[in-house]
């Protein structure tokens, strides 16, 4: 099978950026060429002819015109919920909201039922997502047993299984277990994804503590819950001498905290989440239950502080957080609401409006809902020969409304319904195969 992706601009920081034709051959990359070029491969220049050159004809072709051609995204955070919570979710539609956002690959967080806590699980929701041939499932394992802080899993087994990293996605009490955590993940070379919140200061809160709280007679949660987290696990893991990846960060303090530690060295990486460096915590008034997270919707200086680490580097990566209710979670007093919302199928818009509005540079998108994330879980990801083909295809003048009705997420959970986007994911790529096409 012979794959063209022609006249497109390929972006991948770092390697390359300037418009040219592609081709795939058998899963993998086989040629590059620059635009206008009529004879050699580029980068890797060569003297024999080139399939191009032979005018070797094709199964295919995708014109790119205009579009912007990226190695495969990944998303580092999604909940696909089954086995056990199949009514929110399924892997199959999980796997094809994925692809319909734009990304080849993501991480099953374990909080399914049962937990994926051991092999069984693990291996379960390997083979469910092999079968359908859809975008790559890489599972996370929970620390503790039950996602409870309490005792540790088999990280040996767990990871002979599958699993290529550790978290219990909910708040780690006590401090010596996390620091054993990370020691025993050491050995194996598994990276830690903390979910830095202490409960204790979060407790019966909804929202964020704050004028807007006060105002609609909710309890809040203050910034310190979150950013008091994030510096004892940063020093933890300076402690252990281990990797830790902060998830979802969303207050100013862990950005200055997180910014700080890198500078002095500190073996950790973050992530955040398109809503917040999109909405702030007047999205909640009216009472949406659409507004309800944890970490929730944080101020509007927040928001500019998280915009500002993800353009200094200070935040890795973008990560939906893809965390799909139904409505008997959703359509309930906001106190007793389910945290979370659906982001698949919005993240990349949402991502683009920081291009647009020049405060992230394109290249600097693709290295965090792509490059970073691949370095990080030690996956291979980028446009060159021989590698993989894993691409993404986005459109950046493709104009939408949101309507949840559309999505392939079972999940209808969205703050940014009928909200008007610019900018989409047309065409996903997975190892030469197009699992997701929307160009006409």
């Amino acid at each position: 099978m012979l794959t063209l992706i022609k006249g497109g601009r390929i972006v991948d920081p770092g390697n390359l950026d300037g418009v040219m034709d592609l081709l795939v051959s058998d899963g993998k990359i086989v040629e590059i060429r620059k635009k206008g070029v009529t004879k050699g491969l580029y980068p890797d220049a060569g003297g024999n002819a080139s399939i191009m050159e032979k005018r070797q004809p094709v199964d295919q072709e995708v014109d790119a015109t205009g579009k912007i051609v990226m190695p495969g995204l990944i998303d580092m955070h999604v909940h696909l919920c089954e086995p056990g919570y199949e009514y929110k979710e399924t892997i199959e539609t999980g796997c094809r909201a994925a692809a319909s956002g734009g990304f080849a690959s993501i991480c099953a967080m374990p909080d399914t039922h049962p937990v994926n806590d051991n092999r069984q699980i693990t291996e379960y929701i390997l083979q469910k997502a092999a079968a359908l041939d859809l975008v790559r499932v890489y599972p996370f394992a929970g620390l503790s047993k039950g996602l409870k802080g309490e005792l540790l899993n088999e990280y040996g087994e767990l990871k002979q299984a599958g699993v290529i990293a550790l978290t219990d996605d909910c708040p780690v009490r006590n401090g010596q277990f996390m620091r054993r955590a990370l020691e025993y993940a050491k050995g194996f070379n598994l990276l830690v994804i903390s979910h830095c919140e202490d409960p204790d200061l979060s407790a019966a809160g909804v929202m964020n503590e704050g004028i807007r709280a006060t105002q609609l007679g909710l309890a809040g949660i203050p910034n310190a819950a979150e950013s008091i987290a994030v510096m004892r696990d940063m020093a933890l893991c300076e402690l252990a001498g281990s990797r830790l990846h902060i998830a979802h960060v969303s207050t100013r303090e862990s950005v200055r905290a997180i910014r700080a530690a890198k500078k002095r060295g500190v073996n950790i990486t973050a992530a955040t989440a398109p809503q917040y460096f999109t909405l702030s915590d007047d999205a909640v008034v009216g009472y949406s239950t659409h507004a309800k997270m944890n970490p929730p919707l944080r101020s509007r200086d927040d928001v500019q502080a998280i915009i500002q680490g993800l353009a200094d580097g200070t935040i890795d990566v973008i990560a939906s957080d893809h965390t799909p209710h139904s409505s008997i979670e959703k359509e309930v007093e906001f106190d007793q609401a389910a945290n979370g919302i659906v982001g698949l199928e919005t993240s990349v818009p949402l991502a683009l409006r920081l291009v647009e509005q020049g405060l992230l540079a394109l290249e600097d998108l693709v290295a965090k809902m792509a490059v970073n994330p691949a370095r990080i879980l030690g996956l291979e990801s980028g446009i060159r020969i021989g590698a993989t083909a894993d691409i993404t295809i986005i459109d950046p003048e493709k104009t939408f409304t949101v309507d949840s009705n559309n999505f392939q997420t079972l999940g209808r959970n969205t703050p940014f319904e009928n909200w008007q986007m610019k900018g989409q994911a047309v065409l996903t790529m997975v190892g030469g195969k197009i699992i997701h096409n929307h160009l006409n």
